[in-house]
């Protein structure tokens, strides 16, 4: 995909190529340009920006107000790859606030918008595609629904939910979302979802069987040392890099003479 614009439908067909996809997330036009340069094919204006960015509890806190600023910033880098943005807490409960939000988000730079559940938005995911934009599902573990299940947890163990995730994303699919998010869904489910769903799946802490991987970049990174996550090992010590060079500087300029 070097030098072509990355679209809905390129990560749509990678599945059928059987190329892995490789998505992050990023806030800011920095960042978007960074990974945009290496190549990132994927990238996500997540409500995760409410924790590693905004300081929340957790992602319910995020405004749309918050979503667009953060989606302008990232957009602003012009990037190669999909940008996709989240649809935050409570602004994709009806049809209407579906469209209408997706259409705020894509008017803010946005070229495909994200929200979690399956059969219960299958409307809102049918009118947002209807309406031109395309949709990234999200199954599993829903962050936005943390406060009601009483903290993160695995999704997929009992049969209920087995059949449940196989029922959403049938949804999602005849609803016409382009790829599927799936996240902390047992490795045996979500490779079973893979299997038999025409879309991409795109797991975070589902195993390795997904059609492609996403990860929140400052995990990535190791920018957040306060946190320590089961599904992630950070590939660089940002945190301690940053401290040390910043210790560093603030010692030379405490001890230069004038």
């Amino acid at each position: 995909m070097t030098g072509i614009k990355v679209t809905a439908e390129a990560i749509r067909a990678m599945k059928g190529r059987g190329e892995k996809i490789a998505a992050l997330t990023a806030y800011d036009c920095p960042m978007t340009r960074l990974l945009d340069e290496a190549g990132v094919p994927l990238i996500l204006v997540g409500d995760s920006l409410g924790m590693v960015v905004l300081g929340y509890p957790d992602t319910t806190h995020v405004t749309m107000a918050e979503m667009e600023h953060h989606v302008r910033a990232a957009a602003r880098s012009k990037p190669r790859a999909l940008l996709a943005a989240d649809l935050p807490y409570h602004s994709y409960e009806t049809v209407a606030d579906a469209v209408a939000n997706a259409k705020r988000l894509a008017a803010a730079g946005a070229e495909a918008v994200k929200a979690e559940g399956g059969v219960e938005i299958q409307e809102q995911v049918r009118a947002i595609v209807g309406s031109g934009i395309p949709f990234l599902g999200h199954l599993g573990m829903l962050p936005q629904h943390v406060i009601e299940e009483g903290g993160y947890h695995i999704k997929g163990k009992s049969e209920p939910e087995h059949q449940r995730l196989l029922e959403d994303a049938r949804a999602l699919v005849s609803a016409g979302a382009f790829a599927v998010v799936l996240e902390l869904v047992t490795p045996r489910v979500a490779k079973e979802l893979t299997q038999q769903i025409p879309i991409p799946t795109i797991g975070i802490g589902a195993g390795p069987d997904c059609d492609g991987q996403v990860l929140v970049t400052p995990d990535l990174l190791g920018m957040l040392p306060w946190y320590n996550l089961k599904h992630v090992k950070p590939k660089l010590n940002a945190a301690e890099q940053m401290r040390a060079v910043v210790k560093a500087w603030k010692q030379n300029v405490e001890t230069v003479k004038s």
